[in-house]
């Protein structure tokens, strides 16, 4: 190893395990890009995180926001330093890889629609209607079904054209997991998946191509994370949780749901949030994890993947909330901090 190397070693793990003054004193110039690749639904955060603390470390994070059926890909292939998905793998398959996961950032799944005349949160979605415009039972926005759940509000006499995502997506696990929570049939026909043989709609490239696909279809529904429907000025719709209550999706109805999960019970993290918490909780609440090798081939990038997911954790809660997910809580934080100890080597 060479000598700019050592140091450089030595450099990123003081960052990581904090026996630096601060991450803004060290400076790793002659760092690599770290890459990463995965989930659509954590890109816009994990951008702005790369972006502010390539400013103040002198490293930047390459990130491919490819899906996370290819961010999975990528991490087990050992192209990327992490992969990022919203489906948690099992411990199983995480134990014969070589890879541990732990959750970065909270966000919402939401239905969006373009419908004239009817604003964002206006339009409510029981679990059964969700289901049931997604397994092409329903196809007229004007339906009586739709009407009942939403009486007084006007409803055009228009076509239903249904978008979903087109590529293996984190996003879509948790959308058709809530679905086959929410109805027999959607659990008998489609299942849950990564990918799944969709009864009707057309597909979408990622949460920014079903955002544009919506946004360009009058009368389409579509399911997006909720920072891109917010990004996209996009109309999107409350939905019943588990209580039979309609609840928006917002932050703080995020919050309740993940309030509610304790992660100690669950190996590896290893959990969905969907039905998760009380009458408050947004029902398809989803977190994004991260993925990466327990013994690394360069422990130098390793450790330095490690020091930015730290600076992200502790420092990185404004730009969370200003891009409209929920940081992860500081107890969170403190379970993760203590599982690299235990589970990534040369650190």
């Amino acid at each position: 190893m060479s000598l700019r190397r050592s140091l450089l070693a030595c450099i990123v793990v003081l960052m990581f395990v904090g026996l630096a003054s601060s991450v803004s004193t060290v400076r790793p110039a002659f760092a690599d890009d770290i890459q990463g690749a995965g989930s659509t639904f954590v890109a816009p955060i994990i951008e702005k995180w790369s972006d502010d603390y390539a400013k103040i470390s002198g490293v930047k994070v390459v990130y491919q926001s490819v899906g996370s059926g290819a961010g999975i890909k990528q991490i087990q292939s050992g192209d990327v330093d992490f992969g990022a998905t919203d489906k948690p793998l099992p411990p199983d398959e995480l134990e014969k890889v070589g890879l541990c996961q732990f959750p970065i950032v909270i966000g919402g799944i939401v239905p969006v629609v373009n419908l004239p005349g009817v604003e964002s949160g206006q339009i409510k979605f029981s679990r059964k209607l969700i289901a049931d415009i997604y397994l092409g039972v329903l196809t007229s926005w004007d339906a009586p079904e739709i009407k009942a759940v939403n009486p007084g509000l006007q409803l055009p006499a228009i076509a239903i054209s249904v978008v979903h995502r087109s590529d293996g997506s984190g996003t879509t696990y948790n959308w058709v997991d809530f679905l086959a929570k929410a109805s027999a049939a959607w659990k008998e026909k489609v299942g849950v998946g990564l990918s799944v043989n969709w009864p009707v709609g057309v597909g979408g490239d990622g949460n920014a191509g079903v955002a544009a696909a919506v946004t360009a279809t009058p009368g389409a529904i579509g399911y997006v994370e909720y920072a891109y429907a917010v990004q996209n000025k996009l109309s999107f719709g409350q939905v019943e949780n588990a209580h039979g209550l309609f609840v928006s999706p917002t932050p703080e109805t995020f919050q309740a749901a993940a309030s509610t999960v304790d992660w100690r019970d669950f190996k590896d993290f290893s959990v969905l949030m969907t039905d998760a918490g009380g009458p408050d909780a947004f029902p398809i609440t989803a977190t994004t994890f991260i993925l990466m090798y327990k013994s690394p081939k360069d422990s130098v990038r390793s450790a330095a993947t490690l020091a930015f997911f730290k600076w992200a954790l502790e420092d990185g809660e404004v730009q969370a909330s200003d891009l409209h997910y929920v940081a992860i809580p500081p107890r969170l934080t403190k379970l993760i901090k203590a599982y690299w100890a235990s589970e990534i080597a040369s650190r």
